[in-house]
């Protein structure tokens, strides 16, 4: 190969000078367009106010709510409004009906409990009535006087009468006892033997010491000191607030923040705990399960030779029973829900595909040419599928009502569309030569088409719907949770509750696997599809 020389270069550069000469853009192409990318994303920083966003942000419920995927909370309140520690558990608590943890503990000794008595007004109406003469109602009363009684021999007798201004009937509490209801009752201090201290340990090297009139909290090596005082309502600090407690104002309840261990409240009347522990609580048996605190070679031991735990269904049966319905799980409705899922997405694409197929060769222009029925159809194409799938979703969820049926309708509508557009531009593409062959031998239109186009765009047609099908069993989930049925309104319900973070993970695993199992399969099919073995 000849090398120009430097000479020569010039020579020819001087007879084509067009050819060497660049215009601004070509020669400056790659600056400017790095330039319009940064100027188009500070707009967007700016349009968006994303920085702001971010400062804004409450990232600790963010945290809150990723750690509730991979774990759980038990929330024991320790309650010393009274004057005695009462440890409260809730309804359903994951530990059981009646939890006794390890690290609560509780102490006995004396205490002092406010209680609630009568009122004065209320004693005295009591004793008064006692004597069951001055009663409106009572046989010896004036005001049920027959005129057979004899006659009060003092004017104090006398006046008992419904009617008489010193009958405590008609008390206006100047005189007699008060009748109204409305005292308050009044409060008095009791000594007795009682709960009067508790020990919470949140976490290895985080204990909260509870009693009815302050609370101890030690946690990386210092303490804090909280006095408590029910009646006020107040919650006053001891000593300064460390890095993990925060109080928003004078008085109010302070926060404590023990990281992923857990964190509590220290109100006025209460002691709210929250202890995290890492997995997810009861997931193969809920708390009203017998085979609930079994370890796995108890219930391996029931399963194979025990006693039946339930007199008329065996161990076997049991077992597969209270996994299914496990109350706080739900894996029967979660798994019936995601095969909806899977169901609506075939069954849309299938029809999607079988209504698209003829469709397509009325609008391909080299197969019908009819130009107004080409644009008719692909105009319908284009409406079909520029509604969104989850707008199709939300009106055939009104018109058939939640379930199901509304979610392979809006699948069904929107894929149409795209497949007629795919199907047609496919077949406006193909090679004429194979159709023209098949013509050639005399061959009737449904031949040429049957042995002419088909078999080119056929694996194509394939392909696409494979892929769509995949496709769609994740968008399944997006419209179930508009009421279109599948799993997604079951993902959206425990998403609402802002508790049941874990349930939203266990639904989430559920759809990736198998969006990856339909993923791999889709490709598989449509590498043979399209003539490609692995070797």
């Amino acid at each position: 190969m000849n090398t120009l020389t430097q000479d020569e270069f010039i020579a020819i550069r001087e007879r084509n000078p067009q050819a060497f000469k660049q215009s601004i853009f070509k020669r400056f192409a790659a600056p400017i367009v790095v330039g319009i990318c940064v100027l188009y994303t500070i707009y967007c920083f700016w349009f968006f106010a994303i920085a702001k966003t971010v400062s804004e942000g409450n990232w600790e419920i963010a945290g809150a709510y990723l750690a509730d995927w991979v774990s759980y909370e038990v929330r024991p309140d320790i309650d010393y409004r009274t004057g005695e520690i009462l440890v409260e558990w809730p309804r359903f608590s994951p530990l059981g009906e009646d939890p006794d943890p390890y690290w609560i503990a509780t102490e006995t000794g004396t205490v002092n409990v406010i209680v609630e008595a009568a009122s004065a007004s209320a004693t005295t109406t009591s004793n008064s009535a006692a004597g069951a003469i001055d009663s409106f109602m009572s046989p010896n009363s004036p005001a049920t006087s027959t005129g057979n009684e004899p006659a009060p021999s003092s004017p104090a007798d006398s006046g008992f009468s419904f009617m008489s201004p010193n009958s405590s009937a008609t008390s206006t509490g100047t005189g007699g006892a008060q009748a109204s209801g409305g005292d308050e009752p009044i409060t008095q201090i009791e000594t007795r033997q009682g709960i009067n201290r508790a020990v919470v340990d949140v976490k290895p090297g985080a204990q909260i010491i509870a009693t009815p009139d302050m609370v101890t909290v030690t946690y990386q090596g210092e303490e804090f000191r909280a006095a408590v005082d029910p009646i006020e309502n107040i919650v006053t600090p001891l000593d300064p607030l460390p890095d993990w407690a925060d109080q928003k104002s004078e008085g109010l309840k302070v926060f404590l923040d023990f990281g992923f261990g857990g964190r509590a409240e220290i109100r006025a009347k209460e002691l709210k705990v929250n202890k995290r522990y890492f997995g997810w609580e009861n997931f193969v048996f809920d708390t009203a399960s017998p085979y609930w605190g079994m370890s796995f070679t108890q219930v391996v031991s029931h399963l194979v030779s025990g006693p039946r735990l339930v007199e008329d269904k065996s161990n076997w049966g049991l077992m597969w029973n209270n996994i299914v319905y496990n109350a706080e799980w739900q894996h029967g409705d979660v798994w019936i829900k995601l095969l909806q899922t899977i169901v609506m997405a075939f069954v849309g694409t299938l029809f999607a595909c079988l209504l698209a197929f003829p469709l397509s060769f009325l609008a391909a222009r080299n197969i019908t040419p009819n130009f107004f029925l080409n644009q008719v159809l692909k105009r319908f194409f284009d409406f079909l599928r520029s509604v969104d799938m989850l707008i199709w979703a939300l009106f055939f969820t009104r018109a058939f009502g939640p379930g199901p049926l509304a979610g392979i309708s809006a699948i069904f509508f929107t894929d149409t569309g795209t497949f007629g557009k795919l199907y047609s531009e496919a077949l406006e593409n193909i090679d004429d030569k194979q159709r023209e062959g098949v013509r050639s031998v005399g061959a009737s239109p449904t031949a040429v088409q049957r042995y002419g186009v088909v078999p080119q765009v056929l694996p194509v047609f394939a392909s696409q719907a494979l892929y769509f099908w995949e496709s769609n069993t994740r968008s399944a989930t997006i419209i179930g949770a508009v009421g279109a049925g599948g799993i997604g309104l079951k993902l959206w319900e425990a998403m609402r509750t802002n508790q049941d973070w874990e349930n939203v993970a266990y639904m989430v695993i559920l759809i990736l696997i198998v969006v990856f199992i339909f993923d791999n399969v889709s490709a598989a099919l449509r590498t043979r599809l399209i003539g490609k073995h692995n070797s």
